[in-house]
């Protein structure tokens, strides 16, 4: 494959896209995080244009209409479930980069195919020759454009229907579309001999993307007109490498190359020695950029929505790992390739090292731990179904690998493809469906709620409010807006539940986990109790609440009064939130990150990276630490600066929030700062006290701390004192010697619990001597059915090896009535594993008693729902025994 004259690493590559665009008026926007905010429709960020959805919906406004960016994106999700293509191909990814300029109701399609035919074939110095352009069927102006003024020729032209609009997902902007493809060349054409544009081989790649935004696709699939047609354009970054590089795939290209002997080098393998090999090189190389950047951005592995694909990526490719040799946790230490290549790009990489290998090798330990037994059952089944003939894993299999063993399907799938065979999807889904009947509210999208289209429709009205809350918790202000049941309304009366907007307030909206103000809204005729506040946009806040006395119209001037001790609490809380973060660093490490928060009145939670449980001592530290910065009683100074140099000194900000130009930066003495929007005390001694009432984790990797300040603080330390007094009362103590105490009482019922287990070994001794007396004589075999008294499963297996210390060659089975459920137990002495295996025996009487069970050869134990069974299953004993023994 030839191309340009000049060989280009990605990273210039990279750079002379951003340059070129930036040459031409273009602002350059760093990439989003790949956790999209604020749109619930998204898994994963998986565009360009994801960032700027708002700028196209004209939802909001920037200080630019021309915007160039390489945005980090993945599609591995949804619509984009396809990864057991990954490492297959020569193109698919589950992440990659796309480079994008985008224009916001400024140029369209004359000037943005003029910039990409440009870009390409004088920036580049890509051979005209070998670029063909394809427009939507009936654009007729983009096909004119490409031929009179870039001079393409028409045959070099084409139209597609489908393939040629562009959308971002089920609802957005979206429109027509004109791409451009690079000819790879004779030698990658397809055996069809009418191969071209459009064939799905490898000869006509596509590289670049010219959307012309001029729709909003609504939820029922109709195509709203943009109010101002826009431009969003993408290349993806791993294609045009392969072009101005001059190989085949993207897996050969700089982008990658480097992480695969990375890899190489960790697992003493070769890249181009084995077919089989390569594949799991490559997926690997994929997979840990994946993996890399989403647990930068915030992303951690679990069960659930975008931690779920994350753990489906993850475990694939360790799968992948141990199929190449690696024995022991490997993923982690290719994070050094990726940062090597991509650090200087993304510094994110190179701020979160440390975290993202420990949550890489903590999930690559956790799933070592089960592979080896999914595996294993994993190959039975499969030997089952090649002895039956059958085609297919049965569904419930595939449920308990997945929820046992961690398995996700398509890794299950992935596995048993080289043996031909599938999987039974359908059957899968039906055991998730029950298992989930109870918890039907599954995460949707980004999990953030999508601003309702009421709020925007107020917006671009010119509604807004002026929040003075920081400075005053009383005001005056106009009421703009009154919202009934989600519609605009000029008024409501007494008991009506609404929505207020005021041209000036005193309530702080919900907003950076924070709960909004309570208070009330009075009008010269009405009164409304304000229950709590929100702010859908950065400019409009919406009192909730209802109308208790009189009515309330637009129009009205309105006296707004904040609950001064509701707020004073949550000023408590967030503060203490802020010096409870910066003490878990000074005790935990640097890994420590925010990764959620909610500040209430009555208490503060703060969810953050740690890899373990804290340990009491550690809880008790951080408590005293944190009790310790309020008695110093250090000032807390909130001021306005540039984002820039609030960063450059020092403030913490939470990564892939979005801020503007300026923020608020809150800080608590020399150890505290951070940009922060919220409502803060004067200083920190204001808090009084501070109290952990529980650490908890919630996530892999993710720990979660609740805790109590001032007034509720002191009641919480008064119940539990007042509970102790309580406590040694009953026990006939003070609160002085109450644990020694305790301490006695408990050694004294060990004591007694020794006494009842050396009188209960007697007494079985005694029973087990009697039983014996019933033993018969089965082919040879001796053998022991009896039902005994009341026992647990432990119980019964102590009575059970009392037996077997009188019967050194025989069957035993034992069977009781244990809290309304069947304890069964069969034994096999050891000569006589092999005719006889007690997991069988147990499998086949269980199930005449409404249960299940199994276990080793010579022991095993099984639980049954059907009491009023057990002795029809006892009496089949020797039946069975004797059918075996016998063949």
């Amino acid at each position: 494959m030839t191309t340009a004259t000049t060989k280009m690493t990605a990273k210039e590559i990279r750079q002379r896209f951003l340059d070129y665009f930036s040459r031409h008026g273009h602002t350059v926007v760093e990439s989003s995080s790949l956790i999209p905010h604020n749109d619930p429709t998204l898994l994963f960020t998986n565009a360009g244009m994801n960032q700027f959805k708002d700028c196209f919906l004209g939802q909001e406004k920037r200080d630019y209409v021309r915007a160039v960016s390489s945005q980090k994106c993945v599609r591995a999700g949804g619509k984009h479930n396809d990864l057991e293509n990954v490492g297959r191909t020569a193109r698919h990814h589950t992440f990659f980069e796309m480079l994008g300029n985008f224009s916001f109701g400024d140029y369209f399609k004359k000037e943005a195919i003029a910039y990409a035919w440009e870009f390409l074939t004088v920036d580049l110095g890509l051979d005209k020759n070998r670029l063909y352009v394809t427009v939507y069927t009936d654009d007729d102006e983009a096909a004119d454009i490409w031929h009179t003024q870039e001079g393409v020729p028409r045959e070099r032209i084409f139209r597609f229907e489908d393939d040629n609009f562009w959308a971002m997902g089920d609802t957005g902007p979206c429109g027509p579309c004109s791409e451009i493809f690079w000819d790879n060349g004779p030698e990658m054409a397809c055996a069809d001999p009418q191969c071209n544009v459009g064939c799905d081989c490898d000869r006509y790649m596509e590289i670049w993307n010219n959307v012309f935004m001029q729709f909003n696709r609504q939820a029922d699939g109709t195509l709203e007109p943009l109010p101002n047609p826009a431009v969003d354009t993408g290349m993806g970054l791993e294609r045009i490498t392969t072009v101005m590089q001059g190989v085949q795939s993207n897996y050969d290209t700089d982008l990658l190359q480097g992480i695969i002997r990375h890899i190489v080098r960790l697992v003493g393998k070769s890249y181009g020695d084995n077919d089989k090999d390569d594949v799991s090189l490559r997926v690997i190389a994929d997979h840990i950029r994946a993996m890399t950047f989403l647990i930068a951005d915030g992303a951690l592995p679990s069960n659930e929505g975008r931690g779920y694909v994350l753990r489906r990526i993850m475990r694939r490719a360790a799968r992948h790992a141990k199929m190449l040799g690696a024995a022991d946790p490997v993923l982690y230490q290719v994070v050094d390739a990726v940062k090597e290549l991509m650090g200087e790009a993304y510094p994110e990489l190179i701020a979160r090292e440390s975290f993202i290998k420990k949550v890489i090798r903590a999930e690559e330990e956790r799933f070592m731990e089960t592979l080896d037994n999914g595996l294993r059952i994993l190959h039975e089944e499969v030997e089952k179904l090649k002895r039956t003939g059958e085609a297919q894993i049965p569904g419930p299999v595939l449920f308990k690998l997945y929820d046992t063993y961690g398995f996700p399907t398509d890794l299950t799938a992935d596995i048993v493809r080289q043996e031909g065979l599938g999987i039974d999807a359908a059957g899968f889904a039906s055991c998730m469906a029950e298992q989930r009947a109870k918890a039907r509210e599954n995460w949707k999208g980004s999990g953030e709620e999508a601003v309702s289209a009421i709020y925007h429709q107020l917006h671009e009205a010119g509604i807004s409010s002026e929040f003075v809350g920081y400075r005053e918790l009383t005001g005056f202000g106009n009421v703009l807006a009154i919202l009934k049941d989600g519609q605009q309304v000029s008024g409501a009366e007494e008991g009506d539940r609404v929505e207020i907007v005021t041209s000036l307030t005193p309530f702080y909206g919900e907003s950076g986990g924070q709960t909004g103000d309570r208070g009330t809204l009075a009008t010269e005729r009405g009164e409304v109790r304000i229950d709590t506040t929100h702010r859908p946009l950065p400019e409009l806040i919406i009192h909730v609440g209802e109308i208790v006395s009189g009515s309330v119209q637009q129009g009205e001037s309105a006296e707004l009064a904040v609950d001064r001790e509701v707020r004073q609490a949550t000023c408590l809380n967030h503060t203490a939130t802020h010096i409870l973060q910066a003490v878990l660093v000074n005790v935990l490490g640097d890994h420590v990150k925010q990764a959620g928060s909610l500040v209430t009145p009555e208490r503060l939670r703060f969810d953050f990276t740690h890899f373990s449980a804290m340990t009491p001592a550690e809880i008790a530290q951080v408590e005293q630490e944190v009790n310790r910065r309020i008695r110093e009683n250090a000032a807390v100074d909130v001021r306005e600066m540039s984002q820039e140099d609030a960063l450059a000194a020092g403030a913490t900000a939470l990564f892939g929030e979005k801020y503007g130009d300026s923020v608020r930066v809150v800080r608590t003495g020399a150890f505290s700062m951070e940009l922060c929007g919220g409502t803060h005390t004067s200083a920190a001694g204001d808090i009084g006290l501070f109290r952990i009432v529980q650490e908890t984790g919630i996530a892999a990797g993710v720990r979660r701390i609740e805790a109590l300040t001032g007034g509720a603080a002191l009641d919480y330390v008064n119940r539990r004192d007042a509970m102790l007094r309580d406590v040694a009362a009953l026990v006939k103590s003070d609160v002085g010697q109450l644990e020694s105490r305790l301490r006695k009482m408990l050694e004294h019922q060990k004591e007694l619990e020794r006494d009842i287990d050396h009188l209960q070994t007697q007494l079985n001794v005694g029973k087990s001597a009697e039983l014996l007396e019933q033993m018969q004589d089965v082919a040879g075999i001796k053998v022991l059915a009896v039902k005994v008294d009341e026992m647990d499963g432990k119980a019964l297996r102590e009575f059970s090896d009392r037996l077997r210390e009188r019967v050194p060659s025989g069957v035993i089975v034992v069977g009781c009535v244990f809290a309304g459920k069947v304890n069964l137990l069969v034994a096999v002495s050891k000569d006589l594993v092999g005719p006889l295996h007690a997991g069988n025996l147990i499998k086949e009487l269980a199930a005449l008693v409404g249960g299940k069970g199994g276990g080793r050869p010579d022991l095993a134990q099984a639980g049954g729902s059907e009491p009023d069974k057990l002795p029809a299953a006892l009496a089949a004993v020797t039946q069975l025994v004797e059918g075996l023994v016998k063949g």
